[in-house]
């Protein structure tokens, strides 16, 4: 005789694949519905990740509000970690592809400038103009050997700064 009323059977102490077997698609349909579905497959993936070191798995009475809850924390988790991450690159100044560019150019041309004259004068003829030892001993009216010397100072003095 059966009057609508089943007799509850006390249930069996709850696992994780007994979880996951009972609530994985209610959970998933609920987390989509509230974080929309990028999120919601990151929140499920770290929530049973979650529950699967949790020592109390056994002692759950309500399981969909305790899955829940553990779902919204890690939601919530996020939500703060975002926020510190902009907060963070709010007061970080960026220095984008281009402005590194220029100020490599310009510290380079800073560098250069503050070569002494005579040594300046060789370099630039050499890096920029693209002459050989010879050709600049001609143009500037010294010997190949001092354009070699000074050559080989610029060069020294270049190297400490970039060091710097």
């Amino acid at each position: 005789m059966s009057d609508g009323l089943e007799k509850l059977q006390p249930e069996t102490p709850m696992t994780l694949d007994g979880l996951h077997g009972r609530y994985a698609a209610w959970l998933r349909a609920r987390l989509v519905r509230r974080y929309g579905a990028a999120d919601a497959e990151d929140i499920l993936q770290e929530a049973w990740l979650r529950l699967a070191s949790y020592p109390g798995l056994a002692g759950i009475r309500h399981p969909k509000a305790f899955l829940l809850r553990v779902a919204s924390n890690l939601a919530l988790g996020q939500v703060r970690r975002s926020a510190v991450a902009e907060r963070f690159a709010a007061v970080t100044p960026t220095v984008s592809h281009e402005d590194a560019d220029q100020l490599e150019t310009v510290f380079f041309r800073q560098m250069v400038l503050d070569l002494p004259q005579p040594l300046r004068d060789v370099f630039l003829l050499s890096r920029v103009g693209g002459l050989t030892n010879s050709q600049i001993a001609d143009q500037l009216g010294i010997s190949p050997k001092t354009v070699e010397w000074r050559m080989t100072r610029a060069l020294a003095r270049c190297a400490a700064q970039v060091r710097r």
